[in-house]
């Protein structure tokens, strides 16, 4: 994983991965997570993060769409 983050020059976005996304987390090569929450409730449904990952992340941008959709940036916090 790190060999693919260190071969680009921009900005690698990953669309409806999770598990892409889980191996990039175990990897820690995630500089920035962009979370786009829709204001619809379905009551059960897959976790992006596992239960037990402990994730710190402050919100750097935050933006709502007319449809009420909350566009919100992270970076993972710094120890």
């Amino acid at each position: 994983m790190r060999i693919l983050k260190d071969q680009t020059n921009g900005v690698l976005g990953i669309m409806g991965s999770g598990e892409l996304i889980k191996a990039l987390l175990s990897a820690d090569v995630i500089d920035e997570y962009l979370l786009m929450i829709h204001p619809l409730v379905l009551g059960t449904g897959r976790r992006l993060f596992p239960e037990q990952v402990k994730l710190a992340l402050r919100l750097t941008h935050c933006v709502t769409s007319s449809a009420g959709v909350v566009i919100a940036t992270y970076e993972p916090e710094k120890e």
